[in-house]
């Protein structure tokens, strides 16, 4: 029986996002000032650090809280047999939206930037397709390598697919509640409208759904232990 207190998994979760979120947030502030004028080359820059940003947060907060940093890998989890109570499913989505809110305040706070809402509209037919794309691959790396016993691989290979996806995707691949909902709080180069938001969480709740299917379809027998 785990006896590990709530505090310390919705600590990490808390934490996890917030810096996940600074981390887009504040290299997309930097790319802007370090190449401006250069969309291209501020966007690889703001892919490369929040992959490996977010590679080694997982690696990090994994044995703490699962490092889902994600609500729909928290709902996702339950979906696919994890032993969360209902409880604990509203705290680990709570500590996300508001580390998520947390660490786009702090970037703008590190870069001098203000906290206003963002005007970035993001909302379009190929965005929204994205996001559902994006959110459900996201999901069957993670649960398709648990459920193959590679557990050990999920860090690296979410980052690297968090990498490919800025890339890949239309939208940048936001693929997480939470940390959309934190990109609201600036109106920077990761900023999105609140009214484009609401889209892409719609998206990625459909992706998530989708993403779920494919990994019940794909591997259907669960290897290894619920990730918390």
């Amino acid at each position: 029986m785990n006896h590990t207190p709530l505090w310390r998994p919705l600590l990490a979760e808390f934490l996890g996002t917030g810096l996940l979120v600074a981390i887009v947030v504040g290299s997309g502030i930097a790319a802007q000032r370090l190449s401006p004028g250069d969309v291209g080359l501020e966007l690889l820059e703001n892919s490369l650090a929040t992959a490996f940003g977010l590679a080694v947060l997982i690696a990090l907060l994994q044995p703490v809280s699962g490092a889902h940093l994600n609500p729909v890998v928290t709902l996702a989890d339950r979906a696919l047999g994890a032993r969360l109570a209902p409880g604990k499913i509203v705290a680990y989505l709570l500590a996300q939206t508001a580390g998520a809110i947390g660490g786009a305040v702090l970037a703008n706070a590190m870069f001098e930037v203000p906290t206003t809402l963002s005007m970035k509209d993001r909302a379009t037919p190929g965005a929204f397709l994205a996001e559902v794309v994006a959110t459900a691959v996201l999901l069957l790396v993670i649960f398709g390598l648990v459920r193959a016993g590679r557990v050990l691989l999920v860090a690296p290979a979410v980052g690297a697919y968090i990498g490919a996806a800025y890339w890949f995707t239309s939208s940048t691949s936001f693929a997480n509640p939470a940390v959309t909902i934190g990109r609201i709080f600036t109106d920077t180069f990761a900023g999105i409208a609140p009214i484009s938001a609401l889209w892409f969480l719609l998206a990625q709740v459909l992706g998530a759904a989708v993403g779920v299917s494919l990994i019940v379809l794909l591997f259907p027998i669960r290897r290894t232990a619920p990730t918390s």
